[in-house]
């Protein structure tokens, strides 16, 4: 980088939660000035990334188009790691951003290194302790920790997490993007209601019963787990007072199971995948949130609505410690008697519902932008 020149930002993405995590970001580099931001998409999901993109306004400089049915791992990082290095070499970034724990977020910090570009990690320092759950989350995660020299940390917690691993310097506690973006999208619901407005009649169908917002993909549920789980609504949607919104995530192996499990009680509403603004709106309508997402432990509690965790074990131990969120695992009977507590229980309810949110305050993009502006000198 020259004197004269402005340094240049490469932020990598490739899957809906990078994307929704990621785009306050990029209009937080943008408006704060004097860099060159430049915007790459792997496209590891193809559908439920570009609507994202749609929402947030936001047109990917480059797009890799990885996306393909089937399409396993080691095949997937191998494209990532020769397609992202090519970038690389062509844009002849200052500094590389990625965010979290995909494939795409790991490869990226990866290819940055064989080429000693800084790396800064957006959502650092997330642990479970191990290494199969989320599989292979956590270690996409690991990965990218000693590579990176500016680590976003959201919480107090994320940051003592990567302190237990000598990660020290360049650790900044910054709270969730999450936040900046379900805070900014709600506003533009209020705004403009149709861009949510696809689920009115979802909203007319299910007046007066007690919602469960559903959604699950997670790799290690798949089988025995995933089946359980169907099993388990199918017991929830049983009861005349409830009614289940489950947007479908579009993995053959989450579907097959609900097809021969769940099937499509009258009361049960399985549904294409939400974009953005449409999923926000289904959280606000929701009771409760039933899910083995991890985006959804910090979102949902923005909002004031208790989360059940179909998982042995999260990365965001904040959720659980602050009251939030409950590890339930994906135990049939443990499914059904939690979500009847939160149904029956107003004290238990209440507990969950009013408890503090420890992700943040809607600023997080605009801290990262200031220390990435402050590492240049800007």
């Amino acid at each position: 980088m020259t004197s004269a020149s402005r340094p240049k930002i490469l932020t990598v993405f490739g899957t809906r939660p990078e994307a929704i995590k990621l785009f306050p970001v990029v209009r937080a580099l943008q408006a704060a000035g004097g860099m060159e931001t430049v915007t790459c998409v792997t496209a590891q999901h193809r559908g439920l990334l570009d609507q994202v993109l749609a929402i947030a306004g936001l047109s990917p400089d480059i797009d890799l188009d990885l996306m393909e049915p089937g399409q396993s791992l080691d095949r997937l990082t191998a494209r990532l790691l020769t397609g992202l290095g090519e970038v690389m070499d062509r844009v002849r970034p200052d500094r590389v951003v990625v965010q979290g724990d995909t494939a795409t977020a790991m490869v990226g910090a990866l290819a940055a290194y064989y080429r000693k570009i800084p790396v800064a990690h957006v959502e650092a320092g997330l642990r479970s302790g191990d290494i199969y759950q989320p599989w292979p989350e956590e270690v996409n995660r690991r990965i990218v920790a000693p590579i990176a020299d500016l680590h976003f940390a959201p919480t107090d917690t994320a940051a003592a997490a990567l302190a237990r691993e000598n990660v020290t310097a360049g650790v900044h506690v910054t709270g969730n993007t999450v936040i900046d973006a379900l805070l900014w999208t709600r506003g533009r619901i209020a705004e403009t209601p149709a861009l949510a407005g696809e689920l009115d009649p979802l909203a007319t169908r299910f007046a007066g019963k007690r919602i469960v917002l559903v959604t699950t993909h997670r790799r290690e549920n798949f089988g025995d787990g995933m089946a359980a789980i169907a099993r388990g609504i199918a017991r929830i949607a049983a009861r005349d007072d409830v009614a289940v919104i489950f947007p479908m995530h579009p993995n053959p192996n989450v579907g097959a199971v609900m097809d021969e499990w769940l099937g499509t009680p009258d009361n049960v509403a399985r549904i294409a995948p939400l974009d953005y603004p449409h999923f926000i709106r289904a959280l606000e309508l929701c009771d409760l949130a039933l899910t083995d997402s991890g985006g959804v432990q910090e979102e949902a509690p923005a909002l004031g609505k208790p989360v059940l965790v179909m998982r042995d074990t999260t990365e965001r131990p904040e959720g659980v410690a602050a009251g939030t969120a409950r590890l339930i695992g994906t135990d049939e009977d443990r499914i059904v008697s939690e979500v009847f507590t939160l149904l029956d229980d107003k004290a238990a309810y209440s507990a969950m519902a009013r408890a503090h949110n420890p992700f943040g305050d809607g600023q997080a993009s605009t801290r990262i932008a200031r220390i990435i502006a402050d590492d240049f000198g800007l």
